[in-house]
């Protein structure tokens, strides 16, 4: 009997060692899931659109989309970074809502996505999100005083670790989580994922370092980023915060791509950072 239960024993624990492989090795399959079809260009999606190249310090290039302002120029430009999923086409409506509140504004497809070559991880975001900091700042002589950052999901790891060493003048951030273990508990919580992971973003760290103004932005029917982990990265913001919920939306509904209360979160951001309306 008592070989039976160590034998049944062993069965199991070798099978979890094979799950927890195997999950070690394809973790970047479930963490990133880009749409990796090539984009059409700017100016078939959006009006005025500018179809832009970037060079990361590894050589990898990258596809963009400039959109200029339309109407009234607030001379703000907003640097968005992505979420996991899709490309820079999906987020074609927040560009246009952008551009019709007067800001102007770079989507950039990670390495991996949206047709570019390489292979999506954390260390390889952060040198595709400098290389559209230096477009902005290098060819398109945006200031730092001039530029927020807007950073949806995974994308807000992206933008805070990047505050951390060239601060913007305000910060968005839209269903951001305090790390990214703490995001995967919701959906493995059976899992050591503290140990297991190689990307973390640790967006609280991150934003417990940088004093610039910022604007936490999430859904109040988020199934993907509960609404308390937004909340927990307002909490630890070491600077001026605004918390914004938007009753009743999900991670992917519309209005969190360029909806009304979105864009008025960025247009009170703006006023507050670079207006100077802010302590």
């Amino acid at each position: 009997m008592a070989g039976s239960i160590v034998k049944a024993a062993l069965i199991i624990a070798g099978v979890v060692a094979i799950l927890v492989a195997l999950l070690w090795l394809m973790q970047r399959r479930l963490i990133y899931l880009p749409d990796t079809s090539a984009v059409p260009p700017a100016a078939e999606v959006i009006a005025g659109g500018e179809d832009v190249t970037l060079t990361t310090s590894d050589d990898v290039e990258l596809g963009a989309w400039y959109v200029p302002p339309q109407g009234e120029n607030r001379e703000v430009t907003v640097l968005v970074a992505n979420g996991n999923g899709g490309n820079r086409a999906g987020r074609a409506a927040l560009a246009t809502a952008l551009a019709e509140a007067g800001f102007a504004t770079l989507l950039f497809d990670y390495r991996g996505y949206g047709g570019n070559s390489g292979s999506p991880s954390e260390q390889g975001l952060a040198r595709d999100i400098r290389a559209a900091l230096d477009h902005l700042t290098n060819n398109r002589g945006v200031p730092a005083e001039r530029l927020l950052y807007f950073g949806e999901s995974l994308g807000t790891g992206v933008v805070a670790e990047l505050a951390t060493e060239h601060p913007p003048a305000g910060l968005l951030l839209r269903s951001p989580f305090p790390d990214l273990a703490a995001a995967g508990r919701r959906h493995y919580p059976f899992l050591p994922l503290g140990l297991m992971l190689r990307d973390r973003y640790p967006v609280a760290e991150h934003v417990a370092a940088v004093r610039v103004p910022t604007t936490v932005v999430y859904g109040t029917d988020d199934s993907i980023i509960p609404p308390g982990l937004s909340r927990e990265v307002a909490g630890a913001v070491a600077g001026p915060v605004e918390e914004v919920a938007i009753d009743g939306a999900g991670h992917n509904d519309s209005v969190m791509f360029g909806g009304t209360v979105l864009v008025e979160a960025v247009v009170r951001l703006a006023d507050r950072a670079v207006g100077g309306t802010y302590p």
